[in-house]
């Protein structure tokens, strides 16, 4: 089996419900998509070779249980699914967040799914594959990174039309340099929407720093 790997890195969790929690991040290389605030441009090429062996033995190295695969787009290579499903056999509870183009039935029932729903602004909204929509379980997440106000009613309509937080968890993320955050959060307030306004805790942190 053959990956192609950007880097592996230990810092704390950044998003998502496992925010604050110690985690060894595996980032794949590559992307189909080309998201206008992409904050990992650095990704779409290049990386080294691995096998799932040699990742599980750098992962190991590290004193973590939380395993985040992510990318670039991680399910662009067909081998992450066996490397997934390798993590989760070590132990490790593993989540992969995915753009939400790609289908995410293969993925191994044991890893949490955080899953994007592009909105317009991302310039990537028609690769959105919505049957995805219909195997995610409780414990997969949504996430829609918000850039203007035409996004967050956007995102506000499908969660409404599509009955999102009746499947899973919703978070929505001001996109960095875009939007105030505090919008995002008024806009949210005043619509009683059920979602899970978030901040990216490693940026407040360590700022736009590669690797953590």
């Amino acid at each position: 089996m053959a990956l192609r790997l950007t880097e592996i890195f230990y810092s704390l969790q950044g998003e998502a419900s496992r925010a604050g929690l110690p985690t060894v991040f595996v980032r794949l290389t590559g992307c189909p998509l080309r998201c206008t605030w992409c904050d990992t441009t650095y990704s779409f090429s290049g990386g080294e070779p691995a096998t799932v062996e040699s990742v599980l033995a750098e992962v190991g190295k590290y004193p973590a249980r939380q395993i985040c695969v992510t990318g670039g787009e991680p399910l662009s290579q067909k081998d992450c699914l066996p490397l997934l499903t390798a993590l989760c056999d070590a132990g490790y509870d593993v989540s992969l967040e995915t753009s939400g183009a790609l289908d995410v039935t293969g993925v191994d029932p044991r890893v949490a799914r955080i899953m994007d729903l592009k909105a317009p602004d991302s310039g990537e909204s028609a690769r959105n594959l919505w049957s995805n929509l219909d195997v995610l379980k409780q414990r997969d997440e949504i996430k829609i990174v918000i850039a203007s106000r035409g996004d967050y009613e956007w995102a506000r309509d499908v969660l409404r039309d599509r009955q999102l937080d009746r499947l899973c968890s919703v978070l929505l993320s001001p996109a960095g340099g875009l939007i105030e955050p505090q919008s995002l959060a008024d806009w949210i307030l005043e619509d009683g929407l059920n979602v899970r306004f978030q901040l990216q805790l490693h940026k407040l942190l360590w700022g736009n720093m590669k690797g953590k």
